[in-house]
């Protein structure tokens, strides 16, 4: 059976520390058993492997969350790449194509679908890898997990199965039908009936899906359907496939899982209420501080809040108000100021835009020892580097020169460049210019290997 971990979304529920590029499950807000921060991709990628399942995983993404992917599960994770965001159906019809055309996987094999970033034990994977065996005893063509609720909630979809006992014996049931996000009344009245939250996992033979995009007249050659991505509907595949079809069982799972979707339920799980600099007083109980900033945050007699603070804004809000925090982000506006990269991370400390339409933008940026960035050039901005701590190596128009603290290095416009941390460093750049966007980024050559081939043969 082969597993893809879908990544997308934008973060906003979680801002300020969550963005466009950063995702929730991306947050390192979380504690591995070592006592380590953790995200919860980190999470769930662990849990795959101590269910000896991560050799058969892959994550489907887009291009914005590749190299934050690459940052936290290391660069041979395998990844799918959507070239823009068009709903699960889109993404999952691009993986079913990337396996079969790509990987060579047999329309036979049983794929499953689940979410990135779902809050589990471990047992909950068992339940996953029992799918295919599912699939095969029950004939279905969907599989899909349902986990026992323990209380109504409004917040989750909810699968009802049909009244035929058939299946129930071997561990699944046959479905009958759905409701999306019922009140809490209408909840607990189909929890009466049997009910289960929808996790978002399912799973199917690959020949499934591969006929279905047949019948749509889709291709089934992954690099063909990347060329035709934009053209497909933005639809989500329990539209799409899952509500449409009538043999599908499901598969109940009584035991822990959380969907860390919101502030509230997010720091319900952290092991320190509070992360970063600053301090909570006694009197503010329940209240969970999280400060990715450098400067100190005081909480003094404020109760049951949760204060939340990165370069991108400053949140402050009840508990109970905190699922609001969407809302109030809708009307609001702004380029990501803290990514993590394939190569470390980097943080935006000032952005000026001048009434003459120039713009200055200073980063303060890291690159772990033995990384680099990739070789490339800009047409519409100058940049000056700063080097603050460390030793490296840096290439302009195929030349090399040896940087450490306290060296200055000036890139013009259409200078070709790139840089490889000898030991972890850190350097300030001061991008000047009338674009300072990432599609002014011209990239020439990834590994550094590359990179310095390419010196010598130019």
């Amino acid at each position: 059976m082969k597993l893809v971990l879908l990544s997308g979304g934008s973060g906003k529920r979680l801002w300020p520390l969550s963005n466009d590029s950063r995702s929730k499950q991306f947050l390192k807000v979380l504690q591995d058993p070592e006592g380590q921060p953790e995200s919860m991709v980190q999470r769930v990628w662990r849990q795959l492997g101590q269910a000896e399942l991560e050799d058969s995983a892959y994550l489907a993404t887009g291009r914005a969350q590749v190299e934050m992917i690459q940052s936290q599960l290391g660069q041979e994770v395998p990844i799918i790449v959507e070239p823009e965001r068009r709903d699960t159906f889109p993404a999952i019809a691009l993986t079913a194509a990337y396996l079969y055309s790509v990987e060579g996987v047999s329309p036979d094999t049983a794929v499953a679908i689940l979410p990135v970033d779902p809050y589990v034990e471990d047992a909950f994977f068992e339940t996953v890898a029992g799918l295919e065996e599912t699939l095969e005893r029950s004939g279905a063509n969907l599989a899909l997990i349902g986990v026992v609720p323990n209380h109504a909630s409004e917040k989750y979809g909810y699968i009802i199965p049909a009244a035929s006992e058939a299946g129930h014996d071997q561990g699944f049931m046959p479905v009958g039908r759905f409701q999306e996000k019922p009140s809490e009344e209408a909840a607990a009245a189909l929890i009466q009936e049997g009910a289960l939250w929808n996790c978002g996992v399912f799973a199917f033979r690959l020949g499934y899906l591969l006929n279905i995009l047949l019948d749509k007249g889709l291709p089934v050659q992954y690099e063909e359907l990347q060329r035709q991505y934009k053209l497909m509907a933005k639809i989500s595949f329990d539209y799409e496939v899952v509500e449409k079809e009538q043999q599908i069982v499901v598969v109940p799972y009584d035991g822990y899982w959380k969907d860390l979707g919101t502030w509230n339920t997010l720091t319900e799980e952290m092991a320190n209420p509070q992360l970063g600099k600053g301090i909570v007083t006694t009197d503010s109980e329940s209240t969970c501080l999280i400060n990715e900033l450098d400067i100190p945050v005081a909480v003094v007699g404020a109760p049951d809040l949760i204060v939340a603070a990165s370069p991108d804004g400053i949140l402050v809000t009840r508990k109970e108000s905190c699922a609001r925090v969407k809302e109030v982000l809708k009307s609001f506006e702004q380029r990501p100021m803290y990514e993590e990269r394939r190569w470390g991370h980097y943080r935006v400390v000032d952005y000026i835009q001048y009434d003459d339409g120039s713009k200055v933008l200073t980063k303060r940026i890291f690159i772990h020892s033995g990384r680099n960035i990739s070789y490339q050039l800009h047409n519409k901005r100058c940049e000056v580097w700063t080097i603050v701590c460390g030793q490296g190596k840096v290439i302009l128009n195929e030349k090399m020169h040896d940087v450490r603290a306290g060296d200055v290095v000036r890139i013009p416009e259409g200078t070709k460049h790139s840089i490889l941390a000898v030991t972890d460093m850190e350097f300030i750049e001061v991008q000047t210019g009338s674009e300072l966007v990432e599609e002014d980024n011209v990239r020439i050559c990834l590994d550094w290997d590359d990179i310095v081939l390419h010196q010598f043969i130019s």
